[in-house]
């Protein structure tokens, strides 16, 4: 199964280091990130796993619950997460799906054979509150994410969720956004007080309504 931005996120039950998990219930209502990991006990999982750890707080501020996948069972995960604690000075909350039995990776895509047979790609969607894909981005197992970038995107979408905007390059939580060009500039100074700068016709930007 190819999932694609805009896709339904399918739900699955699974076992996970916090014990049994129903997804659609774990997610309730809230933003959701799964993540797949090639295996437990490796280096590269073991700083993002801690990394996102730290970053708890983060996406309680933006109503988003992560969860965690890899193809290595409950036992396993339950040890591994204690060297994470240790040494990533963390504590992790958040459960790791095990599915040794490969059905969640198969169901997200997360196989892709010409990188390994056996191993999940490091794989991520970013699931909004209507179970819809907004994200997904795709890592090759030898490079660590930046979960930087993942919260910048959610800060991104749930702006644009709330607001008639887009987000230029390198966009940042409080700087100025872009006015789609389907909104005339004459529609546009009504909709947005804080001024509307035109740089062309189809270029124009606002501050960041909600600051």
């Amino acid at each position: 199964m190819s999932i694609k931005l805009g896709d339904t996120a399918p739900n699955f039950q699974a076992e996970s280091s916090l014990g049994d998990v129903d997804f659609y219930n774990y997610l309730g209502d809230s933003w959701g990130i799964l993540f797949s990991h090639p295996a437990d006990y490796t280096p590269v999982c073991t700083t993002e796993l801690g990394y996102t750890s730290k970053l708890q707080s983060e996406f309680e501020k933006r109503d988003t619950k992560v969860i965690a996948l890899s193809v290595d069972g409950v036992e396993d995960h339950q040890n591994w997460i204690k060297d994470i604690n240790e040494t990533q000075n963390t504590d992790v909350q958040f459960p790791i799906i095990a599915d040794k039995d490969r059905k969640v990776s198969e169901l997200y895509d997360f196989i892709h054979p010409n990188a390994s047979l056996t191993a999940t790609v490091r794989s991520l969607l970013i699931i909004d509150p209507e179970k819809k894909v907004r994200l997904i981005i795709t890592y090759p197992a030898s490079t660590g994410r930046n979960f930087n970038e993942i919260l910048r995107v959610l800060d991104s979408l749930q702006l644009v969720d709330s607001y008639k905007i887009a987000t230029p390059v390198n966009w940042k939580d409080g700087e100025d956004v872009i006015i789609p060009p389907s909104i005339s500039t004459e529609d546009a100074r009504k909709i947005f007080p804080k001024g509307v700068t035109e740089i062309k016709p189809y270029l124009r930007y606002t501050p960041q309504p909600n600051t």
